[in-house]
């Protein structure tokens, strides 16, 4: 916004003035770290001492020391913060001797460019996709160690029990699309509230045939629940990839307006 009112004030004149002020910029001290994703500075600096994290800290803007600070174990934040509040004026020659060590050791990173990878929605959508005891393995390995990541990457997935959440409307095209012998398998292993809700979309002959074949279907081993609650899981995706479901993440419901 600012390049373009000085580019319309200015006309021609306005490329050199604007080169100036970019430099002027890039010339303060630590300039160079806007161009630095704070995620990516924290590595570099998380082992610092205090006093130089907060020198740093002292020179960028307010949002981005934030995302450092948020970063940092909490001690360190402590300390970090301590000696920011108590920072008076510094040496221009430590400001150059931290802010050219820093640069050095960060110059691989700076000629690189980075794409985000991975992170909380790939490990969804790949225990998503993976068999329900390897998934449930995995999750529960997890959640001995770190149980917030966990319920994160649950609200992230979508499960065979997360079929009580969507409407109505959606489970009957759901319904079409799954065979009542499948429903059989799948209903044995369920909750009381599913069952209600896949029963209660169906007509009552449908539902009748339904609870008949579930119990002619007797005892019956885990895995082969799992393996067809998960058939119909994958038909819920592709559905709702087609655009002919929405399926709602999190437990709270959306508010209607009529």
């Amino acid at each position: 916004m600012a390049k373009g009112l000085v580019e319309k004030g200015l006309g021609s004149k306005a490329s050199p003035i604007i080169d100036i002020v970019r430099q002027s910029i890039e010339a303060l001290p630590f300039g160079f770290l806007k161009k630095v994703d704070p995620q990516n500075l924290l590595t570099f600096i998380i082992d610092e001492h205090p006093q130089t994290i907060a020198l740093v800290l002292s020179h960028l803007p307010p949002a981005y020391g934030a995302e450092i600070i948020k970063g940092l174990p909490a001690e360190r934040q402590l300390a970090v913060i301590r000696r920011v509040a108590h920072m008076g004026q510094t040496s221009p020659e430590v400001i150059h001797e931290v802010e050219r060590g820093l640069e050095s050791r960060m110059a691989s990173l700076m000629q690189q460019s980075f794409e985000k990878a991975g992170g909380v929605n790939s490990v969804a959508e790949i225990l998503n996709v993976s068999d329900r005891a390897t998934e449930r393995a995995l999750l529960e390995s997890l959640s001995q160690d770190d149980p917030e990541l966990v319920e994160e990457i649950r609200r992230l997935m979508f499960v065979f029990d997360d079929l009580t959440k969507l409407i109505d409307k959606d489970i009957q095209t759901v319904l079409k699309n799954v065979e009542t012998p499948q429903w059989a398998m799948a209903l044995k292993g369920a909750s009381p509230e599913l069952k209600q809700r896949i029963l209660g979309n169906m007509s009552q002959r449908a539902a009748a045939m339904l609870t008949e074949e579930m119990e002619y279907l007797g005892a019956v081993e885990l895995s082969e629940v799992e393996a067809v609650q998960q058939q119909i899981v994958d038909i819920v995706r592709r559905l709702e990839d087609a655009g002919e479901i929405t399926v709602h993440s999190g437990d709270e419901s959306e508010q209607l307006i009529t």
